[in-house]
């Protein structure tokens, strides 16, 4: 379980970045933003693996903006908290008593929605955002403000 997570989570995320930045280096600019998880940002009790996949998200992020903010390339992160896409429902269809559980653990009392995290990486990628590098989003409605 361990290796299947690390490999999905932080390495397809470094694999994507080591393809992706040679060809930003190449037309002279560009922007990533990586896909982590408030699990980043935070501790999870009984998801150590996930967790730690998430901040190594997280660090791999800040440290990849380090080295490329003089070559024009903005890299940055959002770490979503429940979102209602399809994985969620599955959890959530398994079991039931989650879907009270996860509501209850967002200040905002909802889960996220797709298009918001779209829109949140949307303005990371625009020139509204032109100077943010190694910044960490949380898409959380409040989740890590607790």
């Amino acid at each position: 379980d361990w290796d299947f997570i690390m490999n999905v989570n932080l390495k397809g995320v470094w694999l994507c970045m080591k393809h992706e930045i040679p060809q930003m280096e190449a037309q002279g600019s560009g922007v990533i933003v990586n896909v982590a998880s408030v699990a980043g940002l935070v501790g999870v009790p009984k998801s150590a693996a996930y967790a730690a996949s998430k901040h190594g998200v997280v660090g791999l992020t800040k440290s990849a903006a380090l080295e490329y903010a003089r070559r024009n390339i903005r890299v940055n992160a959002v770490c979503p908290a429940f979102v209602d896409t399809p994985m969620v429902s599955g959890v959530i269809e398994q079991a039931p008593h989650m879907a009270e559980l996860t509501v209850k653990a967002i200040p905002m009392r909802r889960l996220g929605r797709p298009e918001e995290v779209a829109e949140a990486i949307t303005w990371l990628c625009s020139a509204h955002a032109s100077f943010i590098t190694g910044h960490t989003l949380a898409i959380d409605g409040g989740a890590v403000a607790m």
